[in-house]
């Protein structure tokens, strides 16, 4: 009994361990254990292989769904450069156009540039001309350009991610741009045209009186000439010579002017009075005899004469004219006696035996008895006086003190009279001056109320680029269904197929700071350069295409590029001899021009960065609301028409002729012609015919831009 229980224990004992000692036996794994574990890592590992070969497939198409988007946000990026060089060339062509024909007003009143006034004026109507034209067909040009954008960034998207390839096969994707309608503003571009019509009628009456003042200033000018050589400007004798040899005044009463334009008739006058009244207070006879004494009483009397003469006489410009009074002497007894030296009762007189009779002074020989009244030299041709035996003074000896020293240049009254003939036709002339002046000073205000109205209409509101894809732009890509490699296929891992894998890509745009070589502009004025070159504009029209491209390439600082030019000329306007209106008027222009307010422009280009999906469907709102995880799945294995592949999505489209052409601007040149900006859909795609890839835009004939 006891033999029989123990082995019916041992049995079931056994019979317990029968699963483990399959896999362990005596303490030792057995050959089942190495099977099944062996079998285990090879599975695993297989399927290791497996998850890394399919999270490459996926993460391949996420690279090629973000390429999508960039691509599709290079073309809004592509659209705003143009906007933005538009928008640079229409307001530069303005200024440019206002800025000659402002320097052109105040140059028109300066002779001495050769016409150069009237030319920059009529090179700033073309330049305003062309600047209308030019913003009329950059309005309508980008308008049509901004309705490609959703196609041409889709199309772009699609070419893109069909350009990728996986074993031989291409991927399927397209890009989206958000929003998908436009919110630009160009209010420079849609505003009404400039009309400069009445500042080219006002330069036209402004030319016409300048020639007019500048006739009347030639008239004048030689006049004060004759008047100032007269006075101190001729190599020989004159007023200045003469009283330095004839008396004994100072430099300081006696001053040299080198030229007409520093010298003032004001100064011969007061010559005159300092050398009258040196002569007067310094006169003494040349001997001792009656005759003698009485010479020198006559020349005493006549110095005292030109000394009270000329203490009245003025020259002065008062109410716009110049005015003047300076008597010329008495020159011989004729003239004399038209003079107060003739009737003015001055010479004394003595009671002779035969009569009241004159003498040249109290102390002449000849008076022996009383004396008596005053009398005048015209009493003894009337007889109420007589001439005195002794001294024989009478009108004729005062008459001979001017006579010699007015009829020959040794003489100061030759100079005297001769500045004073030539200063009564100063008078005449710088009158007539000065009223042409006074007519051009109205002109000139008219011409500035016509430059300040017309240049109001540069100050519009800076543009609102905002196209389509503002916001940013997402993109759906597919990967082709490929077969596993043939090293995967085992009993671990069975399957014909790997699957199609999709992503969803997002770009915005974002500012590349701007550098003097890497802006907006740097690239286009650079080709444009070279068309304007083989256009042949040269010359006069070249030189205003110089001053434009100044003014363009100094787009990011208008105002500063406007003031630089606007100095420059008034440099020149100075150096030819502009006269007060002139420069009144160039002053007014700078200052309406620097009025305008024009702030300094952001020309950084912008570049597409990839960025999270949802944020840019999160900012496009409704237009955001799109099928992307479901369209993914029901995307084509191979690429379709981008209209039909955004329908998938949920997002309209609207295709665009593949051929299409649209002349974004004409740029007229100041010599005739014109320069068209063109961009097609080739250039918006970066595809050449033929399906070749073609990178960046162009400008006109397939100019690179």
């Amino acid at each position: 009994m006891k033999r029989g229980r123990r082995r019916r224990l041992a049995t079931k004992r056994k019979g317990m361990r029968w699963g483990i000692d399959l896999f362990e036996e005596d303490g030792a794994y057995t050959t089942a254990t190495s099977a099944v574990a062996l079998l285990v890592v090879m599975a695993l590992l297989f399927s290791a292989v497996t998850s890394v070969w399919r999270l490459a497939r996926t993460a391949d198409v996420q690279g090629v769904a973000d390429m999508g988007a960039l691509a599709g946000a290079n073309v809004v990026a592509s659209y705003e450069t143009a906007a933005t060089v538009a928008d640079a060339c229409v307001l530069s062509m303005g200024l440019t156009g206002f800025a000659l024909m402002g320097v052109g007003l105040a140059g028109v009143l300066v002779p001495e540039l050769g016409g150069v006034g009237a030319k920059a004026l009529e090179a700033g109507s073309r330049m305003i001309d062309a600047r209308n034209t030019f913003a009329t067909s950059a309005s309508r040009g980008l308008k049509t350009l901004e309705a490609g954008i959703p196609y041409a960034a889709a199309a772009r998207g699609t070419d893109m991610c069909g350009r990728q390839k996986l074993e031989g096969a291409s991927y399927v994707g397209i890009a989206l741009v958000l929003p998908r309608t436009s919110a630009s503003e160009f209010p420079a571009l849609e505003g009404p045209q400039i009309d400069v019509g009445e500042i080219d009628a006002a330069g036209d009456r402004l030319g016409e009186e300048g020639e007019k003042l500048a006739q009347a200033a030639q008239k004048s000018a030689r006049a004060k000439e004759r008047a100032w050589l007269a006075d101190c400007g001729a190599e020989g004798k004159c007023m200045w010579e003469r009283a330095g040899k004839l008396s004994g005044l100072s430099e300081q009463d006696n001053p040299r002017y080198a030229s007409s334009h520093t010298w003032k008739p004001q100064y011969a006058l007061d010559r005159a009075r300092a050398y009258y009244r040196w002569r007067h207070d310094h006169e003494r006879p040349e001997g001792q005899d009656v005759e003698s004494r009485a010479d020198s009483k006559a020349r005493e009397v006549f110095y005292g004469y030109a000394v009270d003469v000329l203490e009245g006489a003025y020259v002065q410009e008062e109410d716009g004219r110049l005015v003047a009074s300076v008597p010329q002497l008495p020159a011989n007894t004729v003239e004399v006696k038209k003079t107060l030296l003739y009737t003015e009762q001055s010479w004394p007189t003595s009671d002779e035996e035969k009569g009241t009779t004159l003498h040249f002074d109290q102390s002449c020989p000849g008076a022996r008895g009383a004396m008596g009244r005053l009398a005048s030299l015209a009493e003894i041709d009337s007889g109420e006086v007589r001439e005195c035996e002794t001294c024989k003074f009478s009108v004729g000896d005062l008459g001979k003190t001017p006579a010699a020293s007015t009829s020959f240049e040794s003489g100061f009254e030759y100079h005297f009279n001769a500045f004073v003939r030539a200063l009564e036709e100063y008078v005449r002339a710088r009158d007539e001056e000065l009223a042409c002046e006074k007519q051009v000073e109205s002109e000139a205000h008219t011409a500035g109320d016509a430059f300040e109205e017309a240049i109001g209409s540069l100050k519009t509101e800076r543009p609102r680029i905002a196209p389509p894809g503002r916001l940013g732009c997402v993109s759906a890509a597919v990967s082709p269904e490929v077969d596993a490699p043939d090293s995967l296929d085992s009993a671990f891992f069975q399957g014909s197929g790997g699957g199609r894998h999709g992503a969803i890509g997002a770009a915005v745009l974002a500012p590349d700071a701007a550098t003097k070589d890497n802006n907006v502009l740097s690239g286009f004025f650079s080709s444009l350069e070279e068309r304007i070159g083989a256009a042949g504009v040269v010359g006069a029209a070249g030189a205003v295409m110089d001053v434009w491209g100044d003014l363009l390439t100094a787009y990011g600082e208008m105002g500063a590029g406007v003031d630089r030019f606007l100095e420059a000329w008034r440099g020149k306007l100075e150096g030819a001899g502009s006269g007060p209106v002139a420069s009144w008027l160039a002053d007014r222009v700078a200052g309406i021009m620097r009025g305008l307010g024009l702030e300094p422009v952001d020309l950084s280009m912008k570049k597409p960065v990839r960025t999270n999906s949802a944020r840019v469907l999160r900012a496009a709102g409704a237009d955001g609301a799109l099928r992307l995880q479901e369209g993914l799945r029901e995307m084509p294995s191979a690429p379709v028409n981008p209209v039909d592949m955004a329908k998938m999505l949920g997002y309209e489209l609207k295709e665009w002729a593949a051929g299409q052409e649209i002349v974004l601007a004409e740029l007229p040149l100041p010599g005739g012609g014109s320069i068209p900006i063109k961009v097609s859909l080739g250039d918006m795609l970066g595809l050449e015919e033929g399906g070749g890839r073609k990178r960046g835009g162009s400008y006109g004939d397939g100019e690179k831009g």
